[in-house]
């Protein structure tokens, strides 16, 4: 069984339409101690719902992780680890972090617990909830 994650990232850097017409990316720029801990334990075969931060806060694709993390290489720092993604399914419908927030099945999600955070997991049962959601 896949795990289930949500990657963040500022639209205006690198949004899912960008990775849909990249076909795959390299996952990096992840410098916070918990969010890198997700990172490393991200698999091959894993799903990612794509979160776009900033003004518009809202899930708007998954992703599929296509690689183990390794070293960024970019970094000097073997701490810093990156993975590989690639596009899997724009969401029918996205969904906002206000409607997100406002179903009680969200109380312990990180999205809402560490908004800061980039990089998190999700549960079966949130993933399933989510993927309701977007219809």
């Amino acid at each position: 069984m896949p795990g289930y994650w949500l990657l963040k990232t500022e639209p205006s850097n690198y949004s899912y339409h960008d990775l849909t017409k990249d076909k795959k990316t390299i996952w990096d720029g992840v410098s916070n101690n918990l969010a890198l801990k997700y990172l490393r334990n991200m698999k091959k075969g894993d799903l990612a719902f794509i979160y776009h931060t900033g003004k518009e806060r809202i899930l708007v694709g998954v992703a599929e992780v296509v690689s183990d993390p390794y070293p960024d290489p970019k970094q000097k720092d073997p701490k810093l680890v990156v993975v590989d993604v690639k596009a899997k399914q724009a969401l029918p419908r996205g969904i906002a972090l206000k409607d997100i927030k406002s179903d009680a099945t969200f109380s312990d999600f990180l999205l809402v617990r560490l908004p800061r955070l980039s990089v998190m997991p999700v549960t079966p049962s949130q993933w399933k909830r989510l993927l309701n959601l977007a219809g």
